[in-house]
């Protein structure tokens, strides 16, 4: 589990920072964080996006403009919008996954990134395993039904001694397979990074991705999204999958391409015609809030809205890790 963080930053460090930009709108409606954040740097002008604004473009650059510090969340800092920014020496995410920040931007202008990788780790695997059980017992789906006025007793499978393909063993992937341990379920890991040695220590095996899929009655995403990893997920990946197999993403949306997991779905509860999925559980999307309305609906599929890094204890470790990060400029 990740230590909460505790720290007293250096004042020469505090003096760095004029104003400081806070765009995530958890981070600012905080009490707490924003406490610490104030105690942490007193002489700062604190600037918080306290009406909950989904800043982006021309926004995002008024409300940087003049910062020379940010702690933002999914917002994209983007190439364009370092160079615009001529007063920024330090940005801290709050979260853990750079995919919406131009890193090697940064790098070139001399800003300074605060980032701890894992910090949310037993929030987002917790999350995935309510997944696992709610899929696999049926818990979804008989839940749904019954407020409809259907009392259907299919209560699923046990997830004990089924195979579940964990896809990305970093941080959160061993954590959810340390957490699976008393459920004795057959692991398969699929990584580009030799885990090959620290799979068999949770009773798992790497194998490629091609045989995961095969292979699995749950596939659980935990990477990444990079160049290599966007629509991981899409009709040929799709279709190497069993068809009582299901896939559960709380990594990042744009792993899946959606609508080719919507025609997989679609047969899968027997509204189309071909090689489907048995179903699906998502917390991430391509666009959050999604709009894809169908997509949605579908009676196999079960939505969160993008909570796996969110329960109380991981918010407040992320934001005092983000704070931290501010107070290790150089």
């Amino acid at each position: 589990m990740p230590r909460v963080l505790e720290f007293t930053p250096r004042t020469k460090e505090l003096e760095k920072y004029r104003k400081i930009s806070v765009t995530s709108a958890t981070f600012s409606r905080h009490a707490q964080l924003v406490s610490e954040l104030r105690a942490t740097f007193p002489s700062a002008i604190i600037q918080l996006n306290s009406e909950g604004r989904q800043l982006s473009g021309v926004d995002l650059y008024e409300f940087l403009s003049d910062s020379d510090a940010a702690i933002v969340g999914l917002e994209r800092i983007s190439r364009e919008l370092l160079d615009s920014l001529d007063k920024l020496k330090s940005i801290s995410k709050f979260g853990v996954g750079l995919d919406n920040i131009d890193t090697g931007r940064c790098s070139e202008l001399g800003i300074h990134l605060g980032w701890t990788g894992g910090v949310n780790r037993r929030s987002v695997s917790e999350l995935s395993l309510a997944f696992l059980l709610g899929l696999s017992r049926n818990v979804f789906f008989s839940g749904y039904s019954l407020k409809s006025g259907t009392w259907n007793k299919n209560g699923g499978r046990t997830l004990s001694g089924r195979t579940v393909g964990i896809v990305g063993f970093g941080f959160i992937g061993e954590d959810l397979a340390r957490l699976l341990q008393p459920f004795h379920c057959k692991l398969l890991v699929a990584d580009i990074v030799d885990k090959s040695f620290v799979a068999p220590l949770y009773g798992g095996k790497q194998v490629s991705l091609e045989e995961l899929l095969r292979g699995s009655d749950f596939v659980t995403l935990h990477v990444p999204l990079t160049e290599l990893t966007r629509t991981i997920i899409n009709s040929h990946t799709l279709s190497l999958m069993r068809s009582d197999a299901f896939l559960i993403n709380t990594a990042r949306g744009p792993l899946v391409n959606e609508e080719d997991l919507k025609n997989a779905l679609k047969i899968g509860a027997g509204l189309a015609e071909g090689k489907g999925i048995a179903g699906a559980a998502l917390d991430v999307f391509n666009m959050e809030p999604p709009e894809d309305a169908e997509l949605l609906a579908l009676p196999n599929l079960m939505v969160t809205p993008h909570i796996g890094g969110n329960a109380a204890e991981a918010v407040l470790a992320m934001g005092q890790s983000a704070i931290f990060g501010l107070s290790k400029i150089a």
